[in-house]
């Protein structure tokens, strides 16, 4: 079995991203991100550049039957369709993800980042989930595609080939990657207008971890079944700590267990709002931090450990802010991870 990073390294606090950025140029997001995040940088994501870089969208190109009309996706069967969901299959089977490329044209900040030749340590990629973009993309009747057996599973392993294709590129600059799957629409589990067994949102979500090879997250920013994330084969498990550290600590046992099989779990302590985020300091957002690991510690997890096996990040994406303010947030991030590396030594 191939050593991952997770047997021989802990983060200790290190500070990383989400993905998505404010800019519109994807130089200048690429150097903000290399300015803050010099141990993990994130390749930016930019959707305020184009439509197709919104993440529902920017996963989509290559998908049979794919129909993009701004920012809305569907699929719309052709007469090679059947045949093009077959080969999803068959690459799928023969670990062929080559074909399943993200181009500039929906990934701008991407191909900045690559282009911007090898890094020592880690980088950071991302892709969405199956849950959200199942739930996102509609066939031709506007019903999501999640809810048709057929086209959930080859989405599915659609979006294991892209993400295998991902971490493909970045070895090309570094050969430890850590891959994010976001999955927002987690939160809406349970919930009156979505409706899916655990056990399918297991399988699906599984079939695109299959596909990454490094380390492996799960990014969810609201209140989600945190245990389904935890007892999966995910090594990190990333949330927005800002707003809602109290849904986790509801899952105690779960996290001891994670942190016990090496896991991470990325604090989202810094906020993506804009008045939010003018109202902390490094100062105020320690204190927050500590109360958010408060109900760990006094469960028996060591607050060591938990700082060991940690990373730090904002609480979700930054695409919503100004520029100046996501510099800012990222700014904040890092600081707040210096201080307290220098503080515990983690």
């Amino acid at each position: 079995m191939t050593e991952k990073i997770s047997d021989r390294f802990q983060f200790g606090c290190l500070p990383t991203a989400i993905g998505s950025m404010p800019h519109i140029d994807p130089d200048e997001a690429c150097s903000v991100v290399r300015e803050y995040l010099p141990d993990i940088p994130a390749w930016p994501q930019l959707p305020g550049r184009s439509p197709k870089e919104s993440m529902y969208v920017q996963f989509s190109e290559g998908f049979p039957g794919i129909v993009i009309d701004g920012g809305k996706v569907h699929v719309e069967p052709s007469a090679d369709f059947d045949a093009g969901l077959e080969q999803v299959y068959v690459d799928c089977e023969e670990g062929n993800p080559a074909k399943y490329g993200v181009s500039a044209e929906y990934a701008a900040g991407l191909h900045c980042f690559l282009s911007q030749g090898e890094r020592r340590g880690i980088v950071k990629g991302q892709i969405i989930g199956p849950i959200s973009w199942g739930l996102t993309v509609t066939d031709q009747a506007g019903m999501a595609v999640l809810y048709d057996e057929t086209l959930a599973e080859v989405m599915a392993k659609f979006l294991g080939l892209k993400a295998a294709w991902q971490e493909n590129a970045l070895r090309r600059i570094s050969p430890n990657t850590v891959i994010f799957v976001d999955e927002p629409y987690l939160v809406s589990l349970g919930s009156a207008f979505v409706s899916i067994p655990g056990e399918k949102v297991t399988a699906l979500l599984e079939e695109v971890l299959q596909g990454i090879e490094g380390l492996k997250g799960v990014h969810c920013c609201g209140y989600t079944d945190w245990a389904l994330l935890l007892n999966s084969t995910v090594d990190i498990l990333s949330f927005d700590a800002y707003n809602y550290a109290s849904s986790l600590s509801a899952y105690t046992e779960e996290v001891k267990a994670f942190l016990e099989r090496k896991g991470t779990i990325a604090w989202g302590i810094v906020p993506n709002d804009e008045e939010a985020l003018a109202k902390e300091s490094v100062s105020s957002l320690s204190d927050r931090l500590g109360e958010a690991i408060a109900p760990f510690t006094r469960n028996g997890i060591s607050f060591r450990q938990i700082l060991r096996q940690a990373l730090l990040t904002p609480s979700c994406g930054l695409a919503g802010l100004s520029t100046g303010a996501a510099g800012k947030a990222l700014e904040l991030v890092a600081d707040l991870s210096n201080g307290i590396r220098k503080k515990y030594t983690v």
